[in-house]
């Protein structure tokens, strides 16, 4: 099984893989497009977190699983990504392009934005980087996790221009 990565996965995974490599998903895109109530803010000062939107593409992380992992690392990323039960992404399973080597197509599991649940936002970047600035949340600052972000993604060869524009409006 692989596992696509595109924000805190790829630098606190927290299941057991084989490997790591970077990959490009088409047809969607990394967008800060998430209040975060719980992780990364408060109910009274929402933080915002990563979500996969449509259209577009996203370099990200690819994670390979143990075929004897893979049911537990489900139930574990269900879990991590729909906290309380509330369904705010979908889980699908896409083809993701590998971006060492032969540069070969796996089929990903990957946990995609639902634009109908109440948490999703599309903010510009002025308007996310503001949210971001202010708000953290049990897994720690918004800010923090947007920094990491970059800097792992960094790590893997990899840049996101958007990323790269609200960091640039908080001056980090």
């Amino acid at each position: 099984m692989f596992v696509f990565a595109y924000g805190s996965l790829i630098w606190r995974p927290g299941f057991p893989h084989l490997g790591a490599r970077p990959a490009l998903l088409r047809g969607y895109h990394r967008r800060f497009c998430i209040w975060s109530r719980h992780y990364r803010g408060t109910p009274e000062r929402p933080g915002l977190v990563l979500g996969l939107d449509r259209g577009g593409a996203c370099q990200g992380v690819v994670f390979e699983v143990a075929p004897e992992a893979a049911s537990a690392v489900l139930d574990y990323l269900d879990a991590r990504e729909n906290l309380l039960g509330e369904q705010v992404y979908h889980r699908r399973e896409l083809p993701v392009r590998l971006r060492d080597g032969n540069g070969g197509v796996v089929q990903a599991v990957t946990y995609v934005a639902d634009r109908r649940h109440p948490a999703y936002a599309r903010p510009c970047a002025v308007t996310a980087a503001e949210a971001i600035a202010m708000a953290q949340g049990s897994a720690g600052s918004n800010r923090d996790y947007l920094l990491n972000t970059l800097e792992h993604l960094a790590g893997f060869g990899l840049r996101d221009a958007g990323l790269e524009r609200i960091a640039r409006a908080l001056g980090g």
